[in-house]
């Protein structure tokens, strides 16, 4: 065993000296022979978004990280890159169109739709959309019926048939294991623990999903109606009933202009740009157009801070989540600094630890009391997302944004059984007082044990309760009224007033510039500041690495122990979504 561990850390090492030299290599031509890009007459941006993660932010580097993707991993664009390039593009002479590709995109619901809106506002110059996709999605096509016409592979599909959620049970795993899991919550909708305790959805929890979801797919089908001049009830029942089966169902209800193959768009592309037969089709990609772009406003001294909160809220310093001591400072500088007029929160959070987001949540109210707060909500801003959220004077909201989940929970596991009935393994302590082995896991709770926790949770409830009072200038009865837990589409959260206004990040700014009073003469900066490529591609490198060594040296057990080491995260008391929503 110690021998093929040795080779594997030889193969590692040598792969991982070729990868970084080959990148060092990369990086010294693209520096020394980078020359300045610009468009070429009669061109059209190609937007190639198969296959490809959408992301808040990503690496502004200069390559074609669409194209590359990391070791192992989904290839991701950023959101401001990509509304960049199609914003460029409009504005741009020599670019005629945009050739879409993005039958299968991963992405959320609220960021493809600023995706759309972007394409919509570039539709408004005149200029073509075509698309075409061997396959389409649901969220595939709902980005790709805005385009002018759309093509369909002959022996391609199309996934029109709504929306689903679905919650994956753990507790007959735990029966098996012997392990109890300790629920302490408050709030009747508060199904963040029904995985651990349950084997199917709670009334509560059902009700909530298939509320958030007629809400996500109504706007998504009021947008693909309006796109495709079809009656919207015509649309809904295409819909509902999956009368879309066969590529020739898509073309005769009219969801695509023709099922054609890839030569026959691009003769297409040729006739629109004015081209023979035979001509080569000029097209820039995302990072190209973006280095032709203008930086609008450089030397302005007026800065609008655009603070990027994505991912679960931690305590401490975490890469690659929204860790408290990071945003703490960050907008403390923010709020410091003569320079920013305005700061803008985003999120894209399901929550996370109540402790990590009282820490945020007080620099963002010291912040509202010296500048203009806003806060705009990406894919999910709920439970501690909209914790942090609170304070700010203005809440925008995608109508198809995921929020609220007011509510609090806490978590424990009790692992007596596994221990001694699995394993063999008895435990025995030795303590100072009564409460000395408070909560452990070797043996059942007592009941002043199980008290203290639940009073621990009720409290963090009623601070939460009095932090969305306090900032949405809600009573206390009123948040109530919308809180225990549930989560509310933009839509819904606007209508029950946690939310201000319905829109995405650029309305945010807009507003935030307003406010400040620099509506002509402002700049945006977003923080925190990102890594480097190379930076970015050794992190990433080295968690393949680990994760590759995991499965050589643990086969099939690896993903057991990946989920266990994820549970661990929700020890204690939390503020966060009821479990990690996929929409399909």
């Amino acid at each position: 065993m110690r021998f093929l561990s040795n080779v594997l850390a030889v193969i590692v090492g040598l792969l991982l000296f070729f990868v970084v030299g080959f990148f060092m290599l990369a990086a010294i031509v693209a520096v020394s022979g980078g020359s300045k890009v610009e468009t070429v007459e009669n061109s059209m941006l190609h937007l190639n978004l198969e296959n490809v993660m959408l992301v808040e932010r990503d690496i502004d580097d200069d390559f074609d990280l669409v194209a590359m993707g990391s070791f192992g991993n989904i290839p991701t664009v950023g959101l401001n890159q990509l509304k960049k390039a199609i914003t460029t593009a409009k504005n741009d002479d020599n670019i005629k169109g945009i050739y879409l590709q993005s039958g299968s995109i991963f992405s959320g619901h609220a960021m493809l739709s600023e995706v759309r809106e972007a394409l919509e506002e570039f539709k408004e110059s005149g200029k073509f959309i075509v698309s075409y996709s061997e396959g389409y999605s649901e969220k595939g096509y709902f980005l790709s019926s805005v385009a002018d016409e759309i093509y369909l592979n002959p022996l391609g599909g199309m996934e029109f048939n709504g929306l689903s959620s679905e919650m994956v049970f753990l507790k007959g795993l735990f029966e098996k294991l012997e392990v109890e899991p300790v629920i302490f919550r408050v709030g009747e909708f508060k199904s963040a623990v029904e995985p651990f305790i349950l084997e199917k959805m709670s009334e509560e929890s059902r009700l909530q999903t298939l509320s958030y979801l007629h809400d996500l797919n109504n706007f998504s089908l009021q947008k693909v109606a309006e796109s495709r001049s079809i009656p919207e009830d015509r649309v809904r029942e295409i819909n509902a009933q999956m009368l879309v089966r066969e590529p020739e169902d898509a073309l005769a209800l009219k969801l695509v202009d023709g099922l054609w193959y890839d030569d026959q768009v691009k003769d297409l592309l040729r006739e629109k740009l004015g081209l023979e037969e035979d001509d080569d089709i000029k097209s820039i990609n995302i990072t190209n157009i973006n280095k032709t772009a203008k930086s609008e406003n450089r030397l302005s001294r007026n800065r609008i801070a655009v603070i990027v909160a994505d991912g679960e809220i931690v305590s401490g310093n975490m890469e690659g989540a929204i860790s408290s001591e990071v945003f703490l400072k960050e907008i403390r500088d923010a709020r410091k600094d003569d320079d920013v007029k305005a700061i803008v929160l985003r999120v894209n959070s399901p929550g996370g630890s109540v402790l990590a987001s009282e820490v945020i949540w007080r620099e963002m109210s010291e912040a509202q009391k010296t500048k203009p707060l806003i806060v705009s909500m990406s894919d999910v801003a709920a439970s501690g997302g909209f914790y942090i959220s609170a304070p700010a004077d203005t809440i925008v909201a995608h109508p198809n944004t995921i929020t609220g989940s007011i509510g609090i929970f806490g978590l424990w596991f009790n692992a007596q059984g596994l221990l001694n009935n699995k394993l063999g393994i008895t435990t025995d302590v030795a303590k100072t007082g009564e409460f000395s082995d408070f909560m452990s896991a070797s043996r059942e709770l007592t009941e002043t044990e199980k008290n203290i926790v639940q009073n621990m949770v009720e409290d963090g409830y009623e601070v939460f309760i009095n932090r969305v009072a306090e900032g949405r200038g809600m009573s206390r009865e009123s948040v109530l009224e919308v809180a225990s837990g549930r989560v509310w589409s933009g839509v819904q959260a606007k209508e029950n007033g946690l939310v201000d206004v319905l829109g995405g990040l650029d309305d945010a700014i807009d507003i935030a510039a307003t406010k400040a009073g620099v509506e002509e003469d402002y700049r945006v900066i977003y923080f925190p500041e990102q890594k480097t490529f190379l930076e970015t591609l050794l992190s990433e490198f080295s968690k393949d690495v680990q994760n590759l060594y995991g499965q050589f040296r643990m086969g099939s057990a690896y993903f057991v122990f990946q989920q266990i080491e994820r549970a661990k995260k929700y020890e204690g008391i939390m503020v966060r979504l009821p479990y990690d929503i996929s929409i399909q």
